[in-house]
């Protein structure tokens, strides 16, 4: 008998515990239940390391600043309001004015040069830049020396200081073995020799964001490079380099753009293009210069990539929710079975304190062992993130390692996970009375309240998951609308072969001849079926336009007029597999000395020949001044093909005889399309074949599956993880419907066997549970779908969702009743379990 005068000794300060006690019985309790305390480490493990994979690419591509002197000083110059790109000349007019203006500045570009004096190319990554480059940023040379303005002379005395070459920590020890002899070293860069002159420290990759360099040379060799008749240095009109610079100590951002704004109108002057149109010139005066900060580099990547790694972040902190519910709800659990145990504490003289504090040290351990799994699976997501996104080359230069930031962000992310889930099982443990301890040895009968606080975690649960389900079926429905564009050709048997030229010994007036050349030695090897020359590669994110002359009766302004353009070889459109619906192909009698011909898309004959056949008629470039472009004679129909994009409208396109260019390119690219199986295979035939024409051309191969697979890596990285990550919130929603639903019948187990005993039967209690669980997922459904539909606005007019609605009812519909199936899975078996009961055994229990 319990006697009723009975008062704990309080505890003497001999029997306090201390945290180590605490910590010890803690993985005592977590040993003692290892299936929840494993699914609760998991489901963490999962959370916390997508939010920190997440996390460090954010940090990489837009928090870390560039390893150099005072990053926060630098400033990308821009040359009007988002120009990006600067032409020689024009970065000529600020280089005499940068000491005016910051505290330095210089321009760059980046290249990819051949090692290879023939034949398959070795490309390495390169950097062309002005004198100051290293200068300004700051970075010295840790062997050596690195290139100064000395070097950076293009005309006159001192030119022969150019060919110099500073190189990356990372290619000096992966090709000269870290050799201190180094300097000194002849470099060929496309057949140029450079000499080696410095190496820079291990920090210092480049200015480009997902690009490590390789090797640094100056601006001035760029004549040198791409040769004197095709330099881009005295070119008004070509857009090609970047500057950055480094504001004056004290300078604001503010002054420094009134600053560069007061000289602009003679930089300005001084650079106007030729052969511009009158009414052109008034923007090109006008349109005002910028600055831009440029701590972390121009970061082209992390502007590319913002909008997808924020959706991204944002998924994967639901899943996090959503586990921090299901432990919440597992912790809440297992705090009611042991309410015996805490009750017989309490009435041994443990404070609810102390009781609290046990169960928060439990959650702690928890967390922790949930973090540190998590930042392994971190270190790992990251790095095939970025190997998604971008490719080996960007997942070799983005730094995705920890740093303080990530370790702030994910200790923060462990601090708060542990407290979301353990504060209410601590808090409810102090409710346990030291009557319990004997109350609990008999059994109750009462159920817990309809709808508890673990039966809102689980309605917060469905709800999150709906949400997470929707914006996953707009991924992929997003996705697989892309790849399922109609294309206008099979890209499968399609291989892709860059020629470049400018270190052959043709000149110029007969690379239209070697190319030929180059085209036929490709088809006659065994394999190919065809083989095409092409200016333009379609979905290379390159692009050829031209403002075309109004034909006869038609009137369109001129912002209608613009119309695509690629040069073509005859047979490219038999090798990719586009058909020519009227007229003919080109012919080898279309040169130069021919009637100038073209063969336009059903696009073009649609906007430009209202409807009526184009074929036969002439049309023309809009005529630039001092400028008679002849008139061209269309001579066929082309069926449609995309051209740079999967999600714009297919443009009106024309297509001209390569044999017609005038001053053809350093280079061109070969169209193969191969007979049989995959055209991988060919490679090095047609390097054989190719390199036996000129062995002074430089190939790359690519099949052009690859190019395609790539205009859909943004969409594809989302899909894949959206449904991943609305997976897993599926089924940890259904983990946390299960455990209530389970805990639920274990609590009423006596109340379902005197139902049953009343003749209820084993349907009756099947529908008990069910009715429950429909209750708890029609609430989260309700919930969800507000959300979502909330959520939408913030997709309304993004680039991330291509075909359908944010608010698509199909897709909300059906991940309604995804969820509600899985809901129904996850009621079931406790219900199940529940129709089994022994009403007699139970009423024997009682």
């Amino acid at each position: 008998m319990r006697d009723e005068g009975f008062v704990p000794n309080p505890p003497s300060s001999s029997s306090v515990q201390l945290p180590m006690s605490d910590l010890r019985d803690a993985l005592r309790a977590l040993k003692a239940a290892p299936v929840v305390s494993a699914v609760a480490i998991l489901s963490l493990a999962l959370g916390i390391g997508a939010n920190t994979a997440i996390f460090s690419l954010v940090n990489s591509l837009m928090l870390r600043s560039l390893p150099v002197k005072e990053p926060r000083q630098l400033v990308q110059v821009l040359a009007g309001p988002t120009r990006a790109s600067w032409s020689n000349p024009l970065w000529e007019e600020l280089r005499q004015r940068d000491n005016q203006l910051f505290g330095g500045a210089f321009a760059y570009t980046t290249q990819r040069y051949n090692l290879a004096r023939g034949g398959e190319a070795q490309l390495v990554n390169g950097i062309m830049a002005s004198g100051r480059f290293f200068d300004v940023l700051g970075v010295p040379a840790i062997l050596g020396r690195t290139f100064t303005p000395d070097n950076d002379v293009r005309k006159g005395a001192g030119t022969e200081n150019r060919q110099v070459a500073v190189i990356s920590y990372a290619y000096w020890q992966g090709h000269y073995g870290g050799a201190a002899n180094v300097l000194g070293t002849s470099l060929e860069l496309d057949r140029i020799p450079f000499t080696i002159i410095g190496v820079t420290p291990p920090d210092f990759t480049g200015v480009d964001q997902g690009t490590v360099y390789d090797v640094a040379i100056p601006l001035a060799a760029e004549p040198l490079m791409r040769g004197e008749k095709d330099s881009a240095m005295d070119q008004r009109s070509w857009w090609w380099m970047r500057v950055i610079a480094r504001l004056k100590p004290g300078d604001s951002m503010d002054r420094a753009i009134a600053a560069l704004r007061g000289v602009q109108p003679q930089m300005r002057e001084a650079t106007i293009p030729p052969n511009w149109r009158a009414k052109d010139l008034p923007n090109y005066l006008k349109d005002p210069f910028n600055l831009r900060a440029a701590a972390n580099g121009p970061n082209g990547l992390g502007r590319q990539y913002q909008d997808p790694l924020y959706i991204i972040m944002a998924v994967v902190a639901l899943v996090l929710l959503i586990a921090c519910a299901n432990i919440a709800n597992l912790l809440l659990a297992r705090t009611n079975a042991r309410r015996h145990e805490l009750s017989v504490r309490v009435a041994l003289g443990a404070t609810r304190w102390r009781i609290a504090r046990q169960l928060l040290t439990e959650s702690a351990v928890l967390a922790v062992c949930g973090t540190t799994l998590g930042l392994l699976f971190a270190q790992w997501g990251a790095r095939l993130l970025v190997l998604e996104l971008s490719g080996p080359s960007t997942a070799a230069a983005l730094d995705v390692r920890l740093d303080w930031r990530v370790l702030l962000f994910t200790a923060g992310l462990a601090t708060a996970t542990a407290l979301l889930f353990g504060i209410v099982p601590a808090m409810r443990s102090t409710r346990v009375s030291p009557n319990d301890a004997i109350k609990e040895q008999g059994r109750s009968i009462v159920g817990e309240s309809r709808l508890g606080f673990g039966s809102l975690l689980v309605v917060a649960q469905v709800a999150l998951s709906l949400m997470l389900v929707v914006g996953a079926g707009l991924f992929m429905r997003t996705f697989s609308t892309l790849a399922h564009v109609r294309l206008g050709f099979d890209p499968d048997p399609l291989m892709i072969v860059s020629a470049n030229a400018k270190r052959s010994a043709v000149e110029p007036s007969g690379r239209t001849a070697l190319y030929e050349r180059l085209r036929a030695a490709a088809e006659s090897v065994p394999g190919v079926r065809s083989a095409a020359l092409q200016n333009i590669t379609p979905l290379t994110n390159s692009s050829w336009d031209t403002l075309l002359e109004n034909p006869e009766g038609l009137s369109l302004p001129e912002r209608d007029r613009d119309v695509y353009m690629n040069q073509v070889s005859p047979g490219f459109f038999a090798t990719y597999g586009t058909p020519i619906v009227a007229g003919r192909d080109f012919t080898a009698q279309d040169t130069l000395a021919s009637t100038p011909v073209a063969i336009v898309n059903e696009a073009f004959a649609k906007k430009f020949m209202n409807g009526s056949s184009p074929v036969g008629r002439f049309v023309r470039d809009e005529p630039m001044p001092g400028t008679n472009p002849p008139h061209i004679q269309i001579v066929g129909i082309a069926r449609d093909a995309v051209y740079d994009s999967l999600r714009d409208a297919i443009p009106p396109t024309m297509y001209r005889p390569a044999a017609q260019a005038e001053k053809p390119g350093t280079s061109t690219t070969i169209a193969i399309r191969a007979a049989t199986g995959s055209p991988a295979l060919l490679t090095h035939s047609l390097a054989e074949a190719l390199g036996r024409v000129d062995g002074d051309v430089t190939l790359t191969f690519e099949p052009y599956r690859a190019t395609v697979r790539k205009a859909t890596v943004q969409e594809r990285v989302i899909a894949m993880l959206s449904a991943f990550f609305g997976g897993l919130a599926l089924l940890l929603a259904a983990l946390g419907l299960y455990g209530v639903m389970s805990y639920a019948v274990s609590r009423r187990r006596t109340e379902i066997g005197i139902r049953m005993a009343l003749g209820a039967g084993p349907a009756g209690a099947v529908k008990l549970i069910l009715v429950r669980v429909a209750a708890l997922v029609g609430l989260g459904v309700a919930a969800g779908t507000i959300l979502a539909l909330w959520a939408a606005k913030f997709m309304i007019g993004s680039s991330l969702i291509y075909g359908l609605q944010p608010r698509d009812p199909m897709t909300l519909v059906s991940a309604a009743l995804v969820l509600s199936a899985i809901g129904a899975l996850a009621g079931y078996l406790p219900a199940r379990r529940a129709s089994r009961i022994d009403p007699a055994r139970v009423l024997r229990e009682g």
